[in-house]
């Protein structure tokens, strides 16, 4: 029913900036709210930000003022703006549907000093 792909990632310096994209090319377009994880070696995944239907956002405390998250005008793709990037950001980052919840590959992210 929903098929996520990211895209995006690379190698970028800090304070650069990069644009990740989540599209859906399944069958569904009936996602309620479109999420950005990412998970760094050794550590949890955690939730960087959402979006709902209603355009609705959230963030994660350590990327609120640095990242944008937002979706494209046909829905069923979703971005994430990604400005002053840090060494910390570098993880692979994953998007993933609510309702129906489905879970992208991810893409690598690396921020180098």
């Amino acid at each position: 029913q929903v098929q996520l792909v990211e895209s995006g990632g690379g190698l970028v310096q800090a304070g650069g900036s990069l644009t990740l994209t989540c599209t859906n090319y399944g069958s569904s377009f009936n996602i309620h709210t479109l999420e950005w994880h990412r998970q760094a070696p050794g550590k949890q995944r955690e939730l960087v930000a959402g979006i709902t239907l209603e355009g609705d956002t959230n963030y994660a405390d350590s990327v609120k003022g640095r990242f944008t998250i937002s979706r494209g005008n046909a829905g069923n793709t979703w971005y994430l703006q990604m400005n002053s990037l840090r060494p910390e950001d570098t993880a692979v980052y994953f998007c993933k549907s609510y309702q129906p919840e489905y879970w992208g590959q991810g893409t690598q992210v690396t921020v180098s000093s």
